[in-house]
């Protein structure tokens, strides 16, 4: 799991059928901090994220194949929450909260 920002929505005229009528968004993995940690990617949205959201994404094929239903599923990345606030090994809450 990793905990990303939410960038937008990808639109795509032509797609896996794996992936019609599901929500695709571009997610930006983020520190503790809010900080840019690695590419950005794209995420199928389970849980009606937006622009701006911090998420948790799942990238393990088997979890999302079980989340979606699909056995033959293509998704290599699935939001699967929305984080309301991270708090630090020292109790103190990040700037990822704020987000």
């Amino acid at each position: 799991m990793r905990v990303c920002k939410v960038l937008g929505p990808v639109v795509a005229t032509a797609k896996h059928p794996g992936f019609v009528g599901r929500k695709t968004l571009t997610v930006q993995p983020i520190d503790a901090r809010g900080n840019p940690n690695g590419e950005s990617f794209i995420a199928v949205d389970n849980v009606q994220a937006g622009a701006g959201d911090v998420v948790l994404v799942m990238q393990e094929g088997n979890g999302i194949r079980q989340i979606v239903g699909d056995s033959g599923s293509p998704i290599r990345a699935l939001i699967v929450g929305i984080v309301d606030m991270v708090v630090e090994g020292d109790g103190r809450q990040s700037a990822t909260a704020a987000a």
